[in-house]
């Protein structure tokens, strides 16, 4: 599983550590993905798709079947 969200199309950021006498080495900023199931009411059944904070946001602010198509309009999903 590829860690990008399916709804805000975030994914795995790079960045360096970098300690008290200012040495620097890589390191990933992962995105805070959970796996979520969610009643899509307009097919009567469940979607479980996997989505970050953000995302859940605006699901909620948007409403499942718009950030859906969204989604798939902007290529972070494929099918629903």
């Amino acid at each position: 599983m590829s860690k990008i969200c399916q709804i805000t199309g975030k994914k795995v950021l790079v960045g360096n550590n970098v300690s008290h006498s200012k040495r620097r080495t890589k390191r990933r900023f992962y995105p805070n993905l959970m796996k979520k199931k969610f009643y899509f009411e307009e097919e009567d059944r469940w979607v479980t798709i996997t989505v970050t904070a953000s995302g859940i946001r605006n699901i909620n602010k948007k409403g499942l079947k718009s950030a859906l198509e969204e989604a798939k309009k902007k290529g972070f999903i494929a099918n629903y």
